[in-house]
């Protein structure tokens, strides 16, 4: 399995691909930004989902989220995020978001996350 995590912070994006990799995913390949996550994610062949902060320098979160939906991709994303007000959920959902974790989670939350959008790792 391959994700591609997004994350201004190189802490977050430790942790997170950390617990990741704990789950059982092979592969994660890490971008600073939404602008670097365009990028690296190419013609998003190989991927199986994208986790993405919110707040980012240069393109955030949520601009990610609609172009990576614009661009007709379908596979799942999830927002990683402190945004916790309820426009702003509304908001990623509209985009094309599948799932919302909030910062901070634990490892059982992670999984119960993916286990919403990848039902391939309920057995990870």
């Amino acid at each position: 399995m391959k994700v591609l995590l997004v994350d201004d912070s190189g802490v977050m994006r430790t942790i997170i691909a950390r617990g990741l990799r704990s789950l059982f995913i092979d592969e994660v390949v890490e971008a600073a930004d939404g602008v670097e996550a365009l990028e690296k994610f190419g013609d998003g062949e190989g991927f199986d989902l994208v986790l993405t902060d919110w707040n980012m320098p240069n393109m955030n979160g949520l601009e990610l989220v609609q172009a990576l939906r614009g661009a007709g991709h379908k596979l799942p994303i999830m927002m990683v995020t402190t945004e916790t007000e309820k426009a702003q959920v509304l908001k990623a959902i509209q985009a094309g978001v599948n799932d919302y974790l909030v910062k901070p989670f634990d490892q059982d939350m992670l999984q119960l996350k993916l286990n919403r959008v990848l039902p391939s790792t309920q057995s990870a």
